[in-house]
């Protein structure tokens, strides 16, 4: 067995500090994803897992080539590197803000067009009982043809906005005004009129994304939020599969220490994680679990033709 010491703290059920590539490091790659497409077929119920390296493995880089091509001005005065940094960076003005934001939504919610390891997964999932979990804002899953009320969008959507205040819970659809600014955008500003204002109360409007406490978690959100706890209690004990995709160290709190949690209270449920380099499990759930160390979207084409 392949063991690594990690620390992870968790409330509720609590992990020992000696983390397992799940299965033996002597269990062949071919073999994992064998079972993992069996428990695909036999169990009850799946919850998806999804975070970054889903659309990363997809080619939904935010660095290197594809932010070079956008985004060459803002590196280039702000030595800005990729944009996730970027979407932090404190702008002198609104009309550069939006000048950047624009083209980010534009890019990665308006224009990626659809994933490849997402028409996969839904391949393997859509005659299953389902649900997706995801920390991802860039709308690939309702792209692909996912059921829209079995996606929980927890961390918000590029192609919504909100109050910066925020004064109110509500929260506003931007795909006209994201196009109009992109195109009209000079000298890496948007002209002024562009500007999107709250109105209820006339503060400027942020994208709709948790970067702190002012997310808005408008009624859609908490709709979807229903719809998943109901979906774990309505499978609690049963054959249940966690499918992790993707996750990273960034939001472990939200997708990979619940899911470890559930698969550890319940003895018939599986822990499947997916992630190059990041595939591995705590050791209480061992037995239980399949951690595949591939490029996802190999990993979900090898599966598809099992």
């Amino acid at each position: 067995m392949s063991l690594r010491t990690t620390t992870y703290k968790s409330t509720g059920t609590s992990f020992g500090e000696t983390f397992s590539k799940a299965f033996s490091t002597h269990t062949k790659a071919s073999d994992k994803t064998a079972l993992l497409k069996k428990e695909i077929e036999t169990a009850d119920a799946i919850v998806i897992g999804a975070g970054a390296g889903l659309s990363a493995s997809a080619g939904m880089s935010y660095s290197g080539e594809r932010f070079e091509k956008i985004f060459a001005d803002f590196h280039q005065k702000y030595g800005i590197t990729d944009m996730y940094s970027g979407g932090f960076y404190p702008f002198d003005t609104l009309e550069e803000y939006w000048a950047w934001w624009s083209r980010h939504i534009l890019l990665n919610r308006y224009e990626a067009g659809v994933g490849k390891p997402y028409t996969d997964l839904l391949e393997l999932v859509k005659d299953k009982d389902y649900f997706v979990l995801t920390t991802n804002v860039d709308h690939q899953f309702q792209l692909a043809g996912f059921d829209k009320k079995r996606l929980f969008y927890t961390q918000g959507d590029y192609g919504l906005w909100q109050c910066s205040k925020p004064c109110h819970d509500k929260t506003y659809d931007n795909e006209e005004a994201v196009r109009q600014m992109a195109a009209e955008q000079k000298d890496m500003k948007i002209p002024s009129e562009l500007i999107p204002h709250c109105p209820v109360c006339g503060a400027p409007m942020n994208v709709n994304l948790r970067c702190d406490d002012t997310f808005v978690e408008d009624e859609g959100w908490h709709k979807a939020a229903e719809r998943y706890n109901e979906f774990i209690r309505r499978h609690e004990n049963m054959h249940v599969l966690f499918l992790e995709l993707g996750v990273g160290a960034n939001t472990p709190v939200i997708i990979k220490y619940p899911f470890w949690r559930m698969t550890a209270k319940n003895p018939k449920a599986v822990y499947a994680c997916i992630n190059q380099n990041e595939a591995f499990c705590p050791r209480e759930i061992n037995e239980q679990s399949i951690c595949i160390d591939e490029d996802i979207s190999k990993a979900l084409e090898k599966l598809k033709k099992l």
